[in-house]
């Protein structure tokens, strides 16, 4: 493939009396995401946050929803260690984020977060090859070849490895931002309106991506959308107003949402 360099459980306990042999079953794997009685208040007592819990499970595609300013930006902000809440805790993979200052943070984001925004923010000068690569270079890792041609090409750019951005269609330079997000093996991937800036064809194609890396390859994808379309692919859509979550729908259709939505007074 152009562009990549190729490249204990518990013992049995035995009584004298049987041979039957027993193990202590695995303890259950920390969510992927936990917020207990979470709170964001802003200087001027903006409550952009109002005591939210969540938990998020490994291999799960949860949407986030709702009006504008109804603390769906807030949520994911505060959740990716963005930003600090005023109260409570989160967790990522066990990993307790929000009493740590800036410069852990950072370190947490770049080992075990992922982002996909709106914006490709690809590097112009850089190949895709050198752009998908560029958080572990600068974080000092190499890179796990195995794991990259696998991303590559499960998102359709084995044979785009070489070229330039501007040489990219919309979709396919987000399927490459969406790939260097993957590239560490992040706990979970965070998108904020990854399809805003596309056409629908492309968007479509986007996001049925995204739930097939979740499906497949059990990744965790938080997204934030405005786009009733965009969050019936999720597993899951939470609903917001007033910095709290009012809803959780399972399998979500896009009509549900929208209706939901409308009875919000959302436009």
């Amino acid at each position: 493939m152009n562009g990549f360099p190729t490249g204990a459980g518990h013992p049995a306990v035995q009584s004298s009396s049987t041979s039957t042999s027993t193990s202590a079953p695995a303890p259950a794997p920390a969510p992927a995401i936990a917020l207990s009685n979470v709170s964001k208040t802003y200087a001027g007592g903006v409550r952009a946050l109002d005591d939210v819990s969540l938990t998020v499970d490994h291999g799960t595609f949860l949407a986030v929803m709702g009006p504008s300013g109804s603390g769906k930006s807030t949520l994911m902000h505060c959740a990716a260690g963005l930003d600090s809440p005023t109260s409570g805790s989160i967790r990522i993979g066990g990993r307790e984020i929000s009493g740590l200052n800036e410069t852990r943070r950072t370190e947490l984001r770049r080992e075990h977060i992922g982002f996909v925004f709106q914006a490709y923010n690809l590097v112009p000068a850089l190949s895709v090859a050198d752009n998908i690569t560029l958080p572990l270079r600068l974080a000092g890792r190499a890179p796990d070849h195995a794991w990259l041609r696998t991303l590559v090409e499960r998102v359709g750019l084995a044979d785009r490895l070489s070229h330039r951005p501007a040489e990219l269609s919309g979709g396919q330079q987000q399927r490459a931002a969406i790939v260097r997000a993957l590239v560490a093996k992040p706990a979970v991937v965070f998108a904020d309106e990854p399809t805003g800036a596309l056409d629908l064809r492309s968007a479509h194609e986007v996001l049925g991506l995204l739930r097939e890396l979740v499906d497949e390859l059990r990744q965790t994808v938080v997204m934030v959308t405005h786009d009733p379309g965009a969050a019936a692919q999720a597993h899951h859509a939470l609903v917001m107003a007033d910095g709290r979550v009012v809803d959780t729908l399972a399998r979500p259709t896009a009509l549900e949402l929208a209706d939901r939505l409308v009875k919000l007074g959302e436009v």
